[in-house]
C-alpha cells in the first residue's frame, strides 16, 4: 500500500489536480520558487513585510514554507506528488529568514497571522491589499 493510500489520497488525486483559477493560500515561510519540483507558474506572492520567495534557501522558513508548497503543488510526476499542482498558490510568508542563535524555530505574533489573513481574503475577494 501506498503513502497515497494510507491517507487515502489516491483516489482524490486520480480525479482532480486542480485548476488556475481555484486559489489555495499558504500563510508560512517563504518558498524557494527555484525547485525544480515545484509548479512554479502557478505561484504568485501576497504582497507583505516579507518576500515571498526565499533569499536563504537553507533557512529554517524557507525549508518549512518550501515543503508545505510541494504538499500542495508539487509537480505529479515527482517523488512526492502533490494535491493541486494545477490550482494557484498564494503565498503570504509571516515566518522570516533569519539564522535563529539559540535553536528556535521560525515564529509569528498573533498580530502577523492577523495581518497575513486579512491581506490574503483582500486578494481572494479582488480587493485592494493595502
Amino acid at each position: 500500500m501506498s503513502p497515497l493510500d494510507l491517507v487515502k489520497l489516491t483516489a482524490l488525486m486520480e480525479r482532480f489536480s486542480g485548476r488556475p483559477e481555484m486559489m489555495v493560500g499558504l500563510i508560512d515561510g517563504p518558498v524557494a520558487t527555484n525547485h525544480s519540483d515545484l509548479a512554479t507558474e502557478n505561484i504568485r506572492e501576497i504582497p507583505g513585510r516579507l518576500r515571498g520567495a526565499c533569499a536563504q534557501a537553507n533557512s529554517a522558513a524557507c525549508l518549512h514554507g518550501t515543503f508545505v508548497a510541494g504538499i500542495l503543488c508539487a509537480k505529479r510526476n515527482t517523488a512526492a506528488p502533490a494535491i493541486c499542482p494545477n490550482c494557484t498558490l498564494l503565498v503570504r510568508p509571516i515566518f522570516a529568514e533569519t539564522t535563529s542563535k539559540n535553536g528556535q524555530a521560525p515564529s509569528a505574533t498573533p498580530d502577523e497571522l492577523a495581518t497575513a489573513g486579512t491581506s490574503a481574503r483582500k486578494v481572494f475577494l479582488g480587493l485592494p491589499a493595502g
